[in-house]
């Protein structure tokens, strides 16, 4: 019996308006923002609002709710006031719109107020306005589109938060935003308020220890401390803060985290010659982390590397379930790595 064929999924349709950074939005009759992350999209539509603002104070803002909807809603907030204010219509929950936001919504693109901007908020957790999202990026309203992807990768994170300095045209060290970024990586808006804090609170550059004064109570902070001074052989150094780690509360399981990311770095960096910027760029890795690997491997064999590796290996799993003593599992890996040397006691 032949198969039936394999359907192919429906190729995605081009977007034919421009697509702007949420960095540097611009307004627009219509102004998609589009996508997960709330953090990027509430700096767009405020990027947007301070745009308009800029150009005439007297800007109307109104906030509408596409999925708790009143009909004519649309129509009655752009249009022309007494004195011919420029309005701003926030549309949140498109996602969740209501039959009668999404009818009076496409009604409404092919007959834009005129000096009316409208932001539609699109978060894309539902299918839900796609006709209006279809009709939009076909072109229909003369608008655009900021997309807002989630940021989940390490390397994202580290780029967002290299924006935020490179934006506030303000310095901070690579091993100080590595810091940084660490310790804030389950969360973007606490990342995000953390780096205008220090942007707004620090006079001069954002130094390393100036991280540490603010944040070093983050368990994440704590879990590179005790992999630096490890790797570096400081074995009384790294015991010490391995056991202010765990006083102050830091999970077992993130902190063999922490060293066997740096190990798995040093592995991969270990023996090339090539220049920082190529080998960074073959990898997928930032020159800061190709440079501060190769000072990592400094006193290291291909031998005490593959010791360190293994013994972080097991106590990955120890703390993991495999062992009732997570915290002998943790000083045991450390004192290989710190003494580079097989566990004696």
């Amino acid at each position: 019996m032949t198969p039936a064929p394999r359907r192919s999924a429906p190729a995605k349709t081009k977007s034919a308006i421009p697509q702007l950074p949420w960095r540097n939005p611009q307004p627009a009759p219509i102004v998609l923002v589009s996508g997960p992350e709330e953090v990027c999209a509430e700096r767009a539509i405020a990027g947007v609002r301070d745009f308009l603002k800029s150009e005439d104070p007297s800007l109307e803002v109104t906030d509408v709710r596409a999925d708790d909807y009143a009909a004519g809603t649309l129509l009655a907030v752009t249009s022309p006031s007494l004195f011919g204010e420029p309005r701003l219509v926030r549309v949140a929950g498109v996602e969740k719109c209501s039959d009668t936001f999404l009818t009076e919504a496409v009604s409404y693109l092919s007959q834009p107020q005129e000096g009316a901007t409208v932001v539609l908020r699109h978060t894309g957790a539902s299918v839900r306005g796609k006709k209006l999202l279809d009709a939009i990026r076909a072109g229909q309203g003369s608008g655009v589109e900021i997309a807002c992807p989630a940021i989940k990768r390490d390397s994202d994170r580290f780029d967002f938060a290299a924006g935020e300095f490179q934006a506030a045209k303000k310095r901070i060290a690579p091993v100080a935003l590595r810091a940084l970024v660490s310790a804030f990586a389950d969360d973007l808006t606490e990342l995000a308020a953390a780096c205008h804090q220090l942007i707004n609170d620090v006079p001069g550059d954002v130094t390393e220890q100036v991280v540490e004064r603010y944040y070093g109570g983050r368990v994440e902070i704590s879990a590179f401390t005790v992999a630096d001074t490890a790797i570096a052989g400081r074995y009384g150094e790294a015991l010490l803060a391995l056991r202010h780690a765990l006083a102050s509360g830091a999970d077992p399981v993130p902190l063999v985290a922490a060293v066997a990311m740096k190990l798995r770095t040093m592995a991969r960096v270990a023996g090339t010659r090539e220049s920082s910027s190529a080998l960074a760029a073959r990898l997928g890795m930032k020159d800061w982390q190709v440079d501060r690997a190769r000072r990592d491997l400094v006193g290291w064999t291909q031998a005490t590397l593959g010791m360190a590796i293994h013994a972080t290996a097991r106590a990955d799993a120890e703390v993991k379930g495999a062992s009732r003593d997570s915290v002998f599992a943790l000083e045991r890996m450390i004192t290989v790595i710190a003494t580079r040397a097989p566990f004696a006691g």
